[in-house]
């Protein structure tokens, strides 16, 4: 037997045959040159050829598919026989090119086109990007990018996913994920627990597995087994019949002795609101606005931004919804907002900060949200993020006044504003605090990479000590709405963990926000301790020496998590 140990982003035990994506499909040698004994009509011929199998593959899938994915596939299946794209490649065949240098070279000028003209015609740039790969891979004879169709369910290996690569993924037929690269803050992590896929990251060697192995993945505790033994095939049964019982959330987070942790969702629109609200989130605790400006050129205008506000807090009136502004830079750059030039965009000019390079779109965001929040029943709070000193967080608040906003707030990522969140927290009436960049600010390890998983987890007791602080500091400033501390909630991916749902809630934190398919499963956990017996938890992760220890020590009081497969 074979085994592979990574990090476990998202519950559940499953028993399925691997598939392995293909690897990325590289780019043909610069000025490779047509075959001496290939006629160039010969070549434009196997080239349009090329082209229409990936049209029809693409068409069949799209036909089978449904919503956002379905429209993907057919916008791509039309690419692949467009005129222009096809009618530039033949013209450098004819010129001398090999079939595969000209298809990349007219798709590379079709894509720039495409996104000069801006709008809906720069959506389709990528689109050309991926046909291009697609048409390259079928004249190699090799498989093509992206996640392999398969009627039948199989667990999916790769080195990472990319956020593209969900458009095709179907949780039907994909039962789980495997990653050899990644972290548990990656997009793969993310996009596993948002579609409640058992999944483990930074396997190191899963990507040797063959196709068609039959595999165990135990996505609590990051492990993957090949030819699972009858012990293995127990627990994925168990797990088929316990998971079952994880599928609804009640609606009431608390523990065992009624302390309530109302249980919040993160959404990026008005679809993902609807969803939660149905999953039974008792509001939104991460609203992330950026994604209603993604693949935008120009700044969208104050009444399209209400309207899409409108309808996030339409989904859930009478309850909290938390908006963060515009989050752009780093991993989101915005073409309107941000500087794709900057040497480490991680550190650079996103969040909040991008109001000192362009002024206005904050001001202007701001004015969107009063305007859906006067036209909604749902209590609105605003919070900034990248907030480093309490001078920014004054600010904030001013521009929040200004714009008629009643309850501005802080995210707490940089670990300046959990070192002073006394000071900080004396200008605005809340925090939230966004443990997946607070890990990588404070252990200085890129979320994405594989080899520092073990350091990028919110697990670290320095991580947990940030958290501490921002709690207490939140106590010592004083009253929030209701005469009680200003609250502090969390809204990064920690929360969705129910060990560490347990650890934060012993901390002090007041609310838990997560994605919405996690909801049964951590308020499951919280009802099985008292808030003292959370709190001793807490204590025992701090005093951990390490955030495996930390983990670890915190699981075996929780036998709970073991009896659910979590």
């Amino acid at each position: 037997m074979q085994n592979f140990q990574g990090v476990g982003v998202s519950p559940g035990r499953i028993i399925g045959s691997v598939r392995q994506m293909p690897k990325p499909v590289s780019e043909p040698p610069s000025g490779e040159r047509l075959a001496a004994d290939v006629a160039p009509e010969d070549a434009v011929a196997g080239l349009k050829a090329a082209a229409q199998s990936v049209h029809d593959e693409l068409k069949g899938r799209a036909d089978s598919a449904s919503g956002d994915g379905k429209a993907v596939l057919e916008a791509t299946a039309l690419m692949a026989k467009d005129t222009m794209l096809l009618k530039s490649a033949a013209k450098l065949i004819n010129a001398g090119s090999s079939a595969e240098r000209a298809i990349w070279e007219a798709g590379a000028s079709v894509s720039e086109m495409l996104h000069n003209l801006g709008g809906y015609m720069a959506e389709r740039a990528t689109d050309v990007l991926d046909v291009r790969a697609r048409i390259v891979a079928e004249l190699r004879g090799v498989p093509a990018p992206g996640i392999p169709a398969s009627e039948t369910p199989f667990i999916l290996v790769a080195e990472d996913l990319a956020p593209a690569d969900t458009a095709t993924l179907n949780p039907s037929v994909v039962l789980a994920l495997v990653t050899s690269g990644g972290g548990p803050q990656s997009h793969t992590a993310i996009i596993a627990r948002s579609l409640g896929l058992p999944a483990v990251v930074a396997a190191h060697g899963v990507d040797e597995i063959a196709d068609g192995t039959e595999v165990y993945v135990d996505g609590a505790a990051g492990f993957v087994a090949v030819s699972p033994s009858e012990e293995q095939r127990a627990a994925a049964t168990a797990w088929a019949e316990t998971s079952a019982t994880l599928a609804e959330f009640d609606g009431n987070g608390t523990t065992a002795d009624g302390h309530l942790v109302p249980l919040l969702a993160n959404v990026g629109g008005a679809k993902d609101a609807v969803a939660a609200a149905a999953l039974g989130a008792q509001g939104v605790g991460l609203f992330r606005t950026e994604f209603c400006f993604l693949e935008r050129d120009t700044e969208p205008s104050v009444d399209e931004q209400a309207a899409a506000y409108k309808a996030v807090f339409d989904a859930f009136p009478g309850k909290k919804v938390v908006l963060r502004t515009l989050d752009a830079g780093a991993d989101k750059p915005l073409p309107f907002l941000t500087d794709a030039t900057e040497p480490n965009p991680a550190l650079g000019v996103r969040g909040y900060r991008t109001d000192f390079t362009t002024p206005g779109v904050l001001e202007r965001q701001l004015e969107a949200i009063a305007r859906a929040a006067s036209e909604s029943d749902a209590d609105v709070w605003v919070m900034a993020p990248m907030i480093s000193t309490a001078a920014e967080a004054g600010r904030f608040a001013s521009l929040c006044a200004a714009a008629g906003i009643q309850t501005p707030g802080v995210m707490v990522e940089v670990p300046s504003a959990a070192l002073t969140a006394a000071t900080v927290l004396r200008e605005v009436g809340f925090a939230s605090l966004g443990t997946n960049d607070l890990t990588q600010y404070a252990m200085a390890a890129d979320r994405q990479l594989g080899p520092l998983a073990e350091l990028n987890t919110p697990w670290q007791p320095a991580v947990l000590r940030l958290v501490q602080l921002t709690v207490e500091g939140a106590a010592q400033e004083g009253s929030g709405r209701e005469g009680d501390p200003k609250p502090v909630g969390v809204c990064g991916e920690a929360a969705a963990d129910p060990a560490l749902a347990v650890v934060l809630t012993g901390l002090g934190v007041t609310t838990l926000s997560m994605t919405a398919r996690s909801l049964a499963a951590v308020g499951t956990v919280l009802k099985t301790v008292t808030l003292e017996q959370a709190q001793e938890l807490a204590r025992l992760a701090l005093s951990a020496p390490s955030a495996l220890e930390a983990r670890d020590w915190v699981r075996a009081k929780l036998p709970v998590l073991e009896e659910l497969g979590l």
